[in-house]
């Protein structure tokens, strides 16, 4: 008899884990390491947000909440879904978790069962086909490559769509490639989904306020309110607020849905951590004009690392247009070799070899489901990534 579960065998490591873990233990050696595989701002929390938790800690808010949040995080949630999205909730409507990927971990678990299938437009956040895998049901993939912008077309979702489909997993701005859907975008996928009542749509929409250039974000049931009833729109504080330590994501989405994500959350964390809690009712309720000038940095780290990528490069990286990274394409440079003698027969070879000869971490894109590409993360500070640029400029000059 097996120790180990069969369930656990479905699923892969985490490839961005596992490139940063591999980074920090050369960094602890002593080398020169740039990492820029991992996914979170480099600024610190708000002044405002530390002092709110810092206020629940001396008022001895330390206890055990409702396994969904407290009610005053519900309702700044609530709020800020009416107020930013369009979304006519109450508190009632809304969940609150240790982080978003526990929002999702609970809708799969708590409604998938063997033979299920769940739409997941690729390229993928890594941890979205390992939970349906875990969960005993079936990934279906729908490319969407640099030829849409990264952006899956109407069509392709009708293709993929079984009367096995039970979810559609859609990520706006996206990780890894940083795309953002317009409201005309989601407009025709909602059409798609209008002829398939059977299928529900999870929108990860963590990355919600890092959309560049003047646009605006437009999340799903915004778009098409028909759909509300069949949508869970997940978010949290962690992106937003710079907050990715303090393990809070949260949701609004149909009651029946949201009872059975209580059931499941109840046997596993039972409720976030307090302190977190009443530090997000400030981050949602609290003063958010930091985040117009968090954005114009992150838009300037972008162009520079975009302009970086393409210049002479053999590299090529579309602008994306939120989040904080691109996914170009080494297709160009496979097949050759570097200048440290390293084969690069694949997009893994690749950041491997740049890792070990320059000291920049990147994360393969075959761990995002769309090989010969990588992800670079310009959550980073400036100076970090004029370096990391001058070093992959080198490293590409390098192969022959």
């Amino acid at each position: 008899m097996a120790f180990l579960s069969d369930a656990l065998g479905r699923v892969a490591t985490s490839a961005t884990v596992a490139i940063s873990q591999k980074a920090r233990v050369l960094a602890q050696e002593g080398r020169d390491i740039i990492s820029l595989a991992a996914g979170e701002p480099d600024f610190d929390t708000p002044t405002h947000v530390r002092e709110a938790a810092i206020a629940a800690i001396n008022a001895g808010k330390t206890h055990y909440t409702n396994v969904d949040g407290i009610i005053e995080l519900k309702e700044a949630v609530a709020a800020k879904f009416r107020r930013d999205n369009g979304l006519d909730v109450t508190a009632a409507d809304c969940f609150v978790s240790s982080g978003g990927k526990q929002i999702i971990f609970n809708a799969m678990m708590a409604t998938l069962n063997p033979g299920d299938e769940v739409v997941v437009p690729v390229p993928y956040w890594v941890s979205y086909p390992e939970i349906v895998r875990l969960c005993g049901a079936d990934p279906v993939f729908a490319v969407a490559d640099a030829s849409t912008g990264f952006k899956l077309l109407p069509e392709v979702l009708e293709a993929a769509i079984t009367p096995k489909t039970k979810w559609l997993i859609l990520n706006t701005p996206s990780n890894p490639t940083g795309a953002a859907y317009s409201a005309t975008e989601l407009r025709g996928l909602a059409d798609v989904l209008l002829r398939h009542p059977q299928v529900h749509i999870l929108t990860d929409d963590i990355y919600e306020v890092l959309v560049y250039d003047g646009g605006s974000f437009a999340t799903i049931a915004q778009v098409e309110p028909r759909l509300q009833a069949r949508t869970l729109t997940m978010n949290g504080v962690s992106k937003s607020h710079a907050m990715t330590g303090w393990r809070i994501g949260y949701c609004t989405g149909p009651r029946p849905l949201l009872a059975a994500m209580i059931k499941l959350q109840g046997q596993s964390t039972t409720n976030p951590s307090s302190i977190s809690q009443w530090a997000a009712v400030e981050a949602l309720n609290g003063p958010q004009d930091f985040l117009a000038e968090w954005r114009k940095v992150f838009q300037a780290r972008r162009d520079l690392v975009v302009s970086g990528l393409n210049a002479n490069t053999g590299l090529d990286c579309l602008t994306p247009e939120g989040a904080f990274y691109v996914f170009p394409s080494c297709q160009r440079l496979l097949g050759k070799t570097s200048a440290g003698g390293a084969t690069l027969s694949t997009d893994e070879d690749f950041v491997m070899a740049l890792l070990e000869e320059t000291g920049v971490a990147l994360v393969h894109g075959t761990a995002f489901g769309l090989p010969g590409h990588f992800r670079l993360s310009y959550a980073a500070s400036t100076a970090e990534l004029e370096e990391a640029i001058k070093r992959i400029q080198q490293f590409c000059h390098g192969i022959d």
